[in-house]
C-alpha cells in the first residue's frame, strides 16, 4: 500500500503584533517557494493513496512552521511499518531512510536533492537518472498535493489571519479538516 506525505503551511500573519497570544507556538519561518517570511504552523499529513480518488488521511500533526519537516515526521514513523512512503524533498534524509528501512522495512521515496559540494560534472553525470526518478516520485505524490489544494479551496485552511490564541488555531485547522470531510462524504 502506498502512503503519501506532505505538509501545508497555515499562515497566521506576515508580521507578529505584540498583543499576539500564541508567540511560543507560532514562530517566524521563511517560505522558500514564495520568498517571504511568515508566522504560522505547518500541518503534516500522511495519507493512503486511493486509485481514481483523492487520498484518505491517516495521520495529521501540527508543528511550528520553523520546525524541520523530518523532525515533525519522525513521531509518525513507528505507525508506518512495512510501507512505501512518497514524500517531497523536505523529507529527504538518506541516514534516516536507511535506519527505518532496517528497523521497520519502510522506505521514503522523495525527489533527489542536490548534494552540497558536488561538482558540476558529478551533477551532470547523474542528472538524467535523477530527473527521471524525481519525476516518477512527483507523479505518485501528485494526489496528496491535490488533496491539500482541495482542502484549502473548500475551507481556506491556509488563511488563519484572525486567529489570536492556540486553541483558536487548533479549532481553525481541525474545523477545516472536518468541513473538508463533510464535503468529501456528502
Amino acid at each position: 500500500m502506498l502512503f503519501l506525505s506532505c505538509f501545508a503551511p497555515v499562515n497566521v500573519q506576515e508580521k507578529l503584533r505584540e498583543s499576539f497570544l500564541i508567540k511560543a507556538f507560532v514562530l517566524p519561518h521563511r517560505r522558500s517557494d514564495k520568498n517571504i517570511y511568515y508566522y504560522g504552523v505547518k500541518m503534516h499529513m500522511v495519507a493512503r493513496r486511493v486509485p481514481n480518488s483523492i487520498p484518505l488521511m491517516d495521520f495529521v500533526s501540527i508543528t511550528p512552521a520553523s520546525e524541520n519537516d523530518i523532525t515533525a515526521f519522525k513521531p509518525m514513523l513507528p505507525k508506518l511499518t512495512g510501507k512505501a512512503i512518497f514524500a517531497d524533498k523536505a523529507y529527504s534524509d538518506l541516514g534516516l531512510n536507511e535506519q527505518i528501512f532496517k528497523q521497520q522495512n519502510t522506505y521514503i521515496y522523495s525527489p533527489v536533492k542536490l548534494v552540497k559540494g558536488q561538482t558540476l560534472n558529478q551533477r551532470q553525470f547523474k542528472k538524467a537518472a535523477d530527473d527521471l526518478f524525481s519525476t516518477a516520485v512527483s507523479r505518485v505524490r501528485q494526489p496528496i498535493d491535490s488533496l491539500f489544494n482541495w482542502i484549502n479551496e473548500k475551507t481556506d485552511l491556509q488563511n488563519a489571519a484572525k486567529v489570536r490564541a492556540t486553541n483558536g488555531l487548533m479549532v481553525h485547522i481541525f474545523g477545516a479538516l472536518v468541513t473538508a470531510l463533510f464535503h468529501y462524504i456528502f
